[in-house]
């Protein structure tokens, strides 16, 4: 099947989720996230990932509503920051997201960071979230196999994406393939290695050899495999090369090697960070 900008994976409960989405991480900046969510848009990007810790879901709201595209045709993602986690804090939290982002509904609901001592009754306001229709899908982020393997001990309902840390340098392979025996789909964030990809001479080259950006190289790489990413970017310029990577396909080959760059290093924070 031929990919495009509008290509999704299904989610456990039928829920379909785009392949590409605008990250938007410490774009705390009005003017700059309704620039890059406005140009988006205006490009075809339909997810727009945020978290109440961004500090910018007004934002987010405003570059919606000024765009003109229905709010059917996107699929807006938030998350739970730690200390808001907790049964009556999630729902809460929740609610300020939405009511910020100018929406009655999130498509994608998700706890930020495992917090073991929380966990049971912030999954619980989680599935609540669900069957009451506020939100049409649940999942985490930055949960490891062990993390899940103990929500899954009182869970009712299994969280249907995990969003973590994956690029050529840290492919979390055991990660990966635990979520796909699970139907859970992988969510990666950091997928451009948050700016050094010009440090991997091999990226370098393949981008030269295919005429590409190594960023593209590495997105498509990602979502070829049926894995989503949301690359974050303020520049439209930038926004725009990371959706155009449905034009070309990476040879199994080339798929070998980005995927022996492999050497487990982390660019952002490790979840173990989080559990106090």
């Amino acid at each position: 099947m031929t990919l495009n900008i509008r290509s999704t994976v299904r989610l456990a409960n039928g829920v379909e989720m785009p392949l590409l989405g605008l990250g938007t991480y410490k774009t705390t900046d009005s003017v700059e996230i309704e620039e890059s969510v406005g140009a988006a848009l205006e490009i075809g990007y339909r997810a727009i990932d945020t978290a109440s810790l961004y500090d910018n879901e007004e934002g987010i709201g405003r570059a919606i509503a000024a765009s003109g595209v229905e709010r059917s045709d996107l699929f807006l993602a938030s998350k739970v920051w730690n200390d808001e986690q907790g049964y009556q804090n999630t729902l809460d939290a929740c609610e300020r997201s939405m009511r910020r982002l100018g929406v009655d509904q999130l498509d994608l609901y998700l706890v930020h960071w495992p917090q073991p001592d929380r966990m049971k009754d912030t999954w619980r306001a989680m599935e609540e979230l669900l069957a009451s229709g506020r939100v049409r899908a649940i999942g985490v982020c930055n949960h490891f196999v062990e993390h899940l393997e103990m929500l899954a001990r009182t869970a009712r309902v299994a969280p249907m994406v995990d969003q973590f840390e994956h690029h050529p340098w840290l492919q979390q392979s055991d990660l990966v393939g635990y979520c796909g025996e699970r139907d859970i789909v992988v969510e990666a964030w950091g997928p451009v290695m948050r700016g050094r990809l010009a440090e991997e001479p091999a990226l370098t080259a393949i981008a030269a050899d295919y005429g590409r950006s190594p960023a593209q190289i590495v997105l498509r790489w990602i979502v070829q495999r049926g894995i989503v990413a949301i690359p974050k970017s303020v520049h439209p310029e930038r926004v725009r090369e990371n959706a155009e990577i449905f034009g070309f396909e990476l040879t199994e080959q080339t798929m070998t090697e980005i995927a022996l760059l492999d050497k487990g290093e982390r660019l952002g924070p490790h979840p173990d960070r989080w559990l106090d």
